[in-house]
């Protein structure tokens, strides 16, 4: 049975969570604090995290950070805010997913289910940091430091979209997003576009890729009637 860490201060939220995970045969233990769940899951490592934005001692994103020096747990975000800021932080810090409120609970259960699938065994295969040598089969790395993304330790001269399309890509590497998706990760205002505008992007993107390596665009992949994936 999967164990589950939810950490969340509203109880109506949580007491729902809670009865939708333990009806799917989840074993959930319930933190109102980033503190609180923090030391549950030093004592005892979750299979899984569920992460509330605005907790009252520390935000989820702090969480979210800390839990990352130490562990590859999979970790899907509640957020009642609709910024893309939060969004973009929260996977630039290793968040797996999120869902923003008011939700189903059978929305989330169904979430929880297909990161767990989608993240099994990650930590058999973890991705090198922008720091490591140059490694063939991961070329494309980010430098958070100078916000940057780099092919095989070289910086692409992207545009504020286009680097902010990547880092979607390159934090979830093998996941098919809708364009949909993509625009609302990486546009400040997704409505204000259409989806077109990420083929555009798409097609600038591999351009730059191919000027550095023949096949390089590859690395972008198109799925027909669904939408694009970064393959290493």
């Amino acid at each position: 049975m999967p164990r589950i860490l939810l950490v969340e201060d509203e109880p109506s939220i949580a007491d729902t969570l809670v009865y939708a995970l333990k009806t799917d045969c989840f074993e959930v233990s319930h933190a109102l604090t980033g503190g609180v769940g923090l030391a549950l899951h030093e004592e005892a490592p979750f299979d899984f995290v569920i992460l509330d934005i605005g907790l009252p001692d520390i935000t989820g994103l702090e969480v979210c950070k800390r839990l990352r020096e130490t562990s590859a747990v999979p970790i899907l975000f509640l957020t009642a805010r609709d910024g893309e800021i939060d969004r973009i932080l929260g996977l630039e810090l290793g968040g797996d997913d999120y869902v923003t409120k008011p939700f189903s609970p059978r929305e989330v259960v169904a979430r929880v289910r297909a990161i767990m699938r989608r993240t099994e065994g990650r930590d058999e295969h973890p991705r090198p940091s922008a720091d490591a040598p140059p490694d063939p089969a991961f070329p494309l790395t980010h430098d958070e430091a100078t916000m940057r993304v780099l092919y095989l330790s070289q910086p692409l001269d992207l545009t504020a979209h286009e680097y902010k399309l990547l880092l979607v890509f390159l934090k979830r590497p093998h996941r098919v997003f809708t364009r949909d998706q993509l625009l609302d990760l990486a546009w400040d205002d997704p409505g204000a576009v259409t989806d077109r505008t990420i083929d555009a992007h798409i097609k600038t993107i591999r351009a730059k890729l191919r000027d550095r390596s023949a096949g390089a665009e590859n690395l972008i992949e198109t799925r027909r009637g669904l939408g694009y994936a970064y393959v290493p």
